[in-house]
């Protein structure tokens, strides 16, 4: 190797460096659930498009073209965290500790089990994230359909970046567990 090669492989060296740089993010509730007993709550499953179900953010650039953020993740599995974030902002809402995320070990104590289906979550160039969600409510044990419906909605960022666009996705989460809340009550 020669002596004018090694300032170029160190540049090199460095730039591979930086570009593996990776930032996380994770969705937030709008608090815990409160602790204690109350009616149980499940929330899942929880399933994704297949353009989400990926450990990358999306971001809509036109109304048929995708990007994906190689360098911004989700901090975990993004079905979980819908799951997880979903069942804290139902448990709030309907004044319950008792809640859980699929898979539970048994229905014992569930009184309601909620399914998603998130079919858009991701962000724009217009400025705006957006949800479309189906979802269900059923009354156990006995498994009846309480009520089923297409959630949909949009938030505007509060600013430009990644973070200002999973902290609007929660919101819409919050605002998803208002519409499911409503109809458990």
């Amino acid at each position: 190797m020669t002596r004018r090669s090694l300032p170029l492989l160190a540049i090199l060296l460095i730039a591979g460096c930086s570009a593996a740089s990776k930032s996380f993010y994770v969705l937030t509730a709008d608090g815990p659930a409160p602790s204690g007993g109350g009616p149980g709550i499940g929330v899942g499953p929880v399933s994704l498009a297949e353009y989400i179900d990926r450990p990358n953010l999306v971001i809509a650039e036109s109304p048929n073209q995708l990007a994906v953020a190689e360098s911004h993740r989700w901090a975990g599995d993004l079905s979980a965290s819908v799951a997880r974030v979903t069942s804290a902002n139902l448990g709030r809402r309907l004044k319950t500790g008792n809640v859980r995320v699929y898979p539970w070990r048994n229905d014992d104590g569930i009184r309601y089990q909620v399914t998603l289906d998130i079919r858009q979550f991701h962000a724009g160039d217009d400025g705006y994230a957006v949800i479309e969600a189906g979802w269900r409510a059923y009354s156990l044990p006995e498994r009846t359909l309480k009520a089923s419906r297409t959630f949909v909605d949009r938030e505007p960022l509060e600013s430009d970046g990644y973070q200002s666009m999973v902290a609007a996705e929660s919101r819409l989460l919050s605002r998803l567990a208002d519409d499911i809340a409503g109809s458990l009550k």
